[in-house]
């Protein structure tokens, strides 16, 4: 079993995530009931969007803590636990710690001002709950992960081949999956942040995404066989939820779409994307930075674009624009550039 080739379909997939969260976060701005759960909200609502954002909604979030999960695998080939537990705290910890003090305040005080609310300072993790919630699970978990790496050929190895390199064997995978959202019952499937659904679903994500690398070569051959019978499936699913749930299956059903959806999209990702390119360079380094200040853009341009007489959609879309570019210079020209800044946000010095 190869450890340590790299996966340049699996970065992929994070830059991707991490666009369709932005895409997401601002079309909240657009719903009837972004301002209750925070966000400032449009006066003009459109509603019609929110059909799409459903669809990704069930799996974007699993899907990260999928990858993080494979990420670990990949950071422990050549770390011990110490070397790992060094790194992940300047990956994630540190990063985690600035984002509550420095960045979270920025776009909660912009929310305040537009809503004529009191000036506070809140330091509150907000969006960066992800953050937290993967230092946790590394603290949890590593010392499962390095008795799986010291036992790489062992019996756990090949039961998870076995298993993972079945298409059936998905089925199995998705009874934890299904059980934390039976045992747990959220009022809302689709609602990660800071609930315990999100950390109990997050766990299993993290821990399933970490036994998909550890289980070699044969779970991305079967997933990028069978990769059109499983968006088939999650395509059934959705349209069900939609057509005879008004997008609010039983959670049990939920779990077993947002599954499909994400095997599938493992298997398109692992058949399309695993080659580099100097695009995917640069967006990897970008997409971390990009995830903790894009909140901060996207207020501000709610804050200047929400006043105008401009249609609703154009809003958008002007919003989406708006929020990418200016993270992204501000990733070109400041953070990427200024030393002292780059370990706050996660990169290198």
């Amino acid at each position: 079993m190869s450890l340590d080739n790299r996966r340049y379909d699996i970065d992929w997939l994070r830059v991707i995530a991490i666009a369709l969260l932005l895409i997401y976060h601002i079309a909240i701005g657009f719903q009837p009931w972004g301002v209750f759960i925070g966000f400032i909200q449009n006066n003009d609502s459109l509603e019609s969007i929110w059909i799409p954002m459903s669809m990704l909604n069930v799996w974007r979030i699993p899907l990260l803590f999928f990858v993080s999960g494979m990420g670990v695998f990949f950071a422990i080939q050549r770390r011990d636990w110490k070397e790992l537990l060094i790194e992940r705290s300047k990956r994630i910890l540190v990063p985690f710690l600035f984002g509550m003090t420095a960045i979270v305040p920025l776009h909660i005080y912009l929310w305040q001002g537009y809503y004529h609310q009191d000036s506070n300072y809140v330091f509150n993790p907000a969006h960066l709950w992800f953050l937290g919630n993967i230092f946790i699970y590394v603290l949890v978990l590593f010392p499962l992960f390095f008795y799986l790496k010291k036992n790489s050929e062992g019996s756990i190895h090949l039961f998870l081949k076995k298993v993972l390199g079945h298409p059936a064997g998905l089925l199995l995978v998705m009874v934890p999956f299904v059980l934390e959202a039976v045992i747990v019952q959220p009022p809302n499937f689709e609602l990660y942040a800071m609930t315990m659904h999100g950390f109990w679903i997050g766990l299993v994500a993290f821990l399933v995404g970490f036994c998909c690398v550890y289980s070699g070569a044969s779970f991305w051959k079967m997933v990028m066989t069978y990769r059109y019978p499983l968006l088939v499936l999650a395509l059934g699913l959705f349209f069900v939820r939609f057509l005879f749930f008004e997008l609010k299956s039983p959670d049990f059903l939920i779990a077993i779409e947002s599954n499909f959806w994400i095997f599938a999209i493992f298997g398109f990702g692992h058949k399309y994307l695993n080659r580099p390119s100097h695009l995917l360079n640069y967006l990897s380094q970008a997409a971390y930075p990009i995830y903790i200040i894009h909140m901060v853009y996207l207020y501000l341009g709610s804050v200047l674009l929400f006043e105008m007489e401009l249609p609703a959609m154009s809003k958008y879309l002007i919003l989406i624009a708006f929020t990418n570019v200016m993270c992204l210079l501000t990733y070109e020209f400041i953070i990427r550039r200024i030393r002292v800044l780059r370990p706050l946000f996660g990169l290198k010095v």
